[in-house]
């Protein structure tokens, strides 16, 4: 067995391989291979919202979606598996439909002014027009936290169905903000089989009211949570965030643009984790770690991502730093 072109990759392919044709070029990629390999392979962007390389796929976003010749229905390139003589097309009217209509409901309902780029950025390539199902709904007093199966309650007529809810702030270290969760599932599957075997979250609910939770949704710090981050890792939208970017992005101060990254190994164990080291202002405001790192594979443990308030702890009134806070002390 060999492993797949990325370190990273989760899949195990064999020797052998199979070829298709992706938008009328001829591709060969390992047998076991997912379509989205293949589309990869040629040079071709697909979008992708539930989609991780270091996690399992779950077809939950329907918005890689393609069409293979001979299926009768649309196709998710991230879990569909590439074989010989298949021929797919990846951009066609009926494929650009499908994924303006996701984009439009997702965004109609969920708040996507923190997402990725990439991410916003398929509402307006896909000509996605989310108003078109009316203005967002008044709070009608319901906590999803509370919502049962069978008992869902209606929007009123003329109004877009939304997700939104007050964030969750009941810890120091990370904010959820389920106002921006789109059920990408990509949490679940960070905090359980895929990387860190916690299990402290899952999927609560069915339909418009499924939602992401803890067991019983039991405040944060009474849940099997470890604190590791490997949640915040992974979420395309900002629904999770560091509480240092949280908190500057209510005051208005974070600017991405004026911030550097470091890579760095972490101090506190022998495994050698790489940490991306976020810094604005002279002070690091998060740390990530790559996900093409063959130790990490993106993951840290609650040390490595939240445990470098040690290398600022300077007096907060001096405006050059610790030079300034070492000779008073």
């Amino acid at each position: 067995m060999t492993v797949g072109s990325t370190v990273h990759k989760l899949t195990l392919y064999t020797n052998r391989t199979v070829t298709l044709s992706v938008d009328g070029q001829d591709v060969s990629v390992p047998e076991g291979a997912n379509i989205i390999d293949a589309i990869e392979k040629v040079g071709i962007d697909t979008p992708t919202l539930c989609y991780g390389e270091t996690l399992k796929p779950v077809n939950a976003c329907r918005v890689c979606v393609v069409e293979v010749e001979g299926s009768r229905t649309l196709v998710p390139a991230c879990a569909a598996k590439a074989e010989e003589g298949m021929v797919i097309k990846t951009d066609t009217e009926r494929v650009r439909h499908s994924r303006k209509l996701v984009m439009e409901l997702l965004a109609s309902s969920v708040d996507l002014s923190y997402a990725e780029e990439r991410v916003q950025g398929y509402v307006g390539d896909y000509d996605a027009n989310p108003e078109r199902f009316g203005p967002p709904a008044p709070q009608n007093g319901h906590s999803r936290d509370e919502a049962h199966t069978g008992h869902h309650h209606p929007t009123e007529v003329g109004y877009a169905a939304t997700v939104q809810q007050p964030p969750k702030i009941d810890n120091d270290l990370y904010v959820r903000d389920y106002s921006k969760c789109i059920l990408c599932y990509k949490c679940v599957q960070g905090c359980g089989t895929d990387h860190q075997n916690t299990f402290a979250i899952g999927v609560a609910g069915r339909g418009f009211d499924a939602r992401i939770a803890t067991e019983f949704s039991n405040p944060l710090p009474d849940s099997a949570c470890v604190y590791c981050g490997n949640c915040i890792a992974v979420c395309p939208t900002g629904a999770l965030m560091f509480k240092s970017e949280w908190d500057m992005r209510e005051a208005g101060t974070w600017d991405e643009s004026e911030q550097t990254q470091t890579s760095t190994i972490c101090p506190y164990c022998g495994v050698g984790c790489t940490l991306d080291l976020h810094v604005q202002d002279n002070r690091i405001v998060k740390v990530t770690s790559p996900m093409d790192h063959d130790v990490t594979v993106g993951n840290l443990c609650v040390k490595g991502r939240f445990g470098w308030q040690f290398v600022q702890n300077f007096d907060e009134e001096t405006p050059n730093g610790s030079e300034e806070a070492g000779a008073a002390s």
